[in-house]
C-alpha cells in the first residue's frame, strides 16, 4: 500500500486551566480514523508545494524533518491549508481573518493558493514548529507519512467547528482530553494520544514552542501488540511501550 505525505497541526492556546488544544471528532462516515478525536490536518495535495513561503522557513523545516525542500514546502502548505479548511484559522503573513472564504476552499470551489494571492498573503511557516513524524504501520488500508506541527492560535483569530469532516470540535485542556480517553469517553489513535501525553509536560504554549525547537525528530513506525489477556500496547522505535486504554477500543 503506498504511503502518502500528510500534515497535522496541533493548534494550541493558553487557557484558564492550562494548555488547551483544538480537537475534532471525525464523522463516522470517514474512510480513515472514523469517530476518532484528531488534530486538524490531512494529506498533501499537489498544489500545496506551490503555495508562497519564505525560503528560510522551508529550509528550517527541511532540516528538522530531514527532507528535501519540495517536501518541506508541501507539508507546510498542507498544514496551513488544512488548518484553514478545518478551523477557519489562517496562519499567514500578514495575519488575516477570512471566514467567508473557508467553505469555498474546503469544497474546492476556491483554491487556497488563489485565496492567498487575492489577499496578498504568504503562509507563515515560522508559526508552524515541527514536533514529530509518524508513519502508518504496514497492513493498514490507508498509510500516511504524517508530519506533526505545533502552532499558536494567532492574535485576533478564533477557531470554529465548521468542517464537514467532524461531528464535533472545540478547545479542550490537554489533561481533560486524556482523562476522557482513559474513561472511554473519547477515542484517539496512538499518535494523537502520545502527542497529547507529551504536551501534558508543558504548562504554556511558550514552553511547547521551546520544546519543539529542541526535539530530535525521527520517523516513528509504531507496532501494535496484543497480549493474551487482550491488553493492547503500542511499541515505538525507541523501545518504549505505551498502553492503549481498553475503553478506547470498545
Amino acid at each position: 500500500m503506498p504511503v502518502r505525505d500528510a500534515a497535522t497541526v496541533v493548534l494550541l492556546r493558553d487557557g484558564a486551566d492550562g494548555l488547551e488544544a483544538w480537537l475534532l471528532t471525525r464523522v463516522r462516515q470517514m474512510a480513515f480514523a472514523a469517530g476518532m478525536t484528531v488534530f486538524p490536518g490531512g494529506r498533501v495535495d499537489e498544489a500545496d508545494v506551490h503555495l508562497p513561503l519564505e525560503v528560510a522557513d522551508v529550509e528550517r523545516v527541511a532540516a528538522r524533518f530531514d527532507c528535501d525542500a519540495p517536501s518541506a514546502r508541501a507539508v507546510l502548505g498542507a498544514a496551513a491549508r488544512e488548518t484553514f479548511e478545518e478551523t477557519g484559522v489562517l496562519l499567514t503573513r500578514p495575519a488575516a481573518v477570512l471566514p467567508d472564504d473557508r467553505a469555498a476552499v474546503e469544497s474546492g470551489a476556491l483554491s487556497f493558493g488563489d485565496l492567498l494571492a487575492r489577499h496578498q498573503l504568504t503562509v507563515d511557516g515560522a508559526a508552524l514548529r515541527p514536533w514529530a513524524r509518524w508513519v502508518t504501520p504496514e497492513g493498514e488500508v490507508r498509510r500516511y507519512d504524517t508530519r506533526f506541527f505545533v502552532g499558536t492560535l494567532p492574535d485576533g483569530a478564533s477557531a470554529a467547528d465548521v468542517t464537514t469532516e467532524s461531528s464535533a470540535a472545540g478547545w479542550l485542556p490537554i489533561g481533560v482530553a486524556l482523562e476522557q480517553v482513559q474513561a472511554g469517553e473519547r477515542r484517539m489513535l496512538p499518535p494523537t494520544m502520545i502527542t497529547m501525553t507529551e504536551l501534558l509536560a508543558h504548562s504554556t504554549v511558550a514552553e511547547v514552542l521551546v520544546a519543539a525547537d529542541e526535539r530530535v525528530i525521527r520517523p516513528v513506525r509504531p507496532t501494535l501488540r496484543i497480549a493474551e489477556d487482550g491488553a493492547v500496547t503500542v511499541e515505538l522505535d525507541d523501545g518504549s511501550v505505551h498502553p492503549v486504554p481498553r475503553a478506547m477500543l470498545a
